[in-house]
């Protein structure tokens, strides 16, 4: 969580460079100053200066000095994000995620908590406008680990892998977390690295994550094994999990399920059946496809 990042520029002002600055009379006000009318007989006022219109300008019609509006440019559409509902407030956010957001000033802080909010509700409904929300917050926020971890979780929704896997890394440069290894590992996967991916699966790490973290470590691994055609051996990793947990996390369904597909992939049918139903039977979210393919097998 360290300095914010700062709010795109919108151009140069009026005097700027390529503003719409005008020539400065010895007023020093633009446009020479307001001058005085011409006398009765048309010569110039006493100031030397012709006679001017009401406009200012000499037989002219009077001068627009309303700037025409500038268009966003992408970076400051980023910035500005979609819309938030107005009943949409940064108490929404988890205690642990605001308290990971309290080293940015206050009223940026509010404005990027309600983007993350947004980016949370949104992840599986529509993973494409969660990412503008999580991409809001990091305009604001770019050094911050929760802002770079919400914008790796919606790449990853949305199968952006290097720059889900670019977020995360900076996630964990930013708070030393080991917890982002299992979705880094799975952009290593998706990449076509399972070598990579192999890398994460270190004592290191692992002593860093929880059960489901681990589990979640294993499921990756496993997979990556199996892209190197290392099928017995990903099948030895899975089995040393704890496969029959009686938690009802969302990793035990996704355990069972790796396991399940392995042991079809391994030529073991029926086994993969049995381990297929027991995967519908803690998949109560449909987090899982095991339905289906149990309608394949068994139709």
């Amino acid at each position: 969580m360290s300095a914010e990042s700062k709010r795109p520029r919108q151009g140069q002002g009026r005097g700027g460079p390529g503003g719409n600055q005008r020539p400065q009379g010895a007023s020093g006000r633009p446009g020479g100053g307001r001058g005085r009318p011409a006398g009765k007989d048309g010569k110039p006022g006493r100031d030397g200066k012709p006679a001017q219109g009401r406009g200012g300008r000499q037989g002219g019609a009077p001068r627009d000095r309303r700037q025409e509006p500038r268009e966003r440019t992408e970076a400051q559409k980023v910035y500005d994000g979609p819309p938030i509902p107005d009943d949409v407030s940064a108490k929404d956010l988890d205690r642990f995620a605001r308290q990971e957001l309290q080293n940015i000033p206050p009223k940026l802080a509010e404005k990027v908590a309600r983007h993350l909010v947004m980016a949370g509700s949104l992840l599986h409904e529509d993973p494409a406008l969660a990412h503008q929300h999580a991409l809001a917050a990091r305009a604001r926020a770019m050094r911050n680990g929760l802002v770079r971890e919400a914008t790796g979780e919606t790449a990853y929704a949305l199968g952006n892998w290097s720059e889900a896997l670019a977020e995360f890394r900076a996630a964990r440069r930013i708070t030393g977390r080991a917890i982002y290894a299992p979705m880094m590992a799975d952009c290593e996967r998706a990449l076509k690295r399972p070598q990579k991916a192999l890398e994460y699966d270190t004592s290191e790490i692992r002593a860093q994550l929880d059960e489901g973290g681990n589990a979640e470590l294993t499921i990756v691994v496993a997979g990556a094994r199996r892209d190197m055609g290392q099928v017995e051996a990903s099948l030895q990793l899975l089995e040393a999990e704890n496969l029959m947990s009686k938690s009802r996390a969302d990793w035990v369904a996704r355990l069972r399920y790796a396991y399940a597909d392995t042991l079809l992939a391994a030529g073991r049918r029926d086994e993969a059946v049995s381990w297929f139903h027991r995967v519908v039977a803690v998949d109560g979210d449909k987090l899982t496809d095991a339905e289906e393919r149990l309608a394949e097998l068994e139709g």
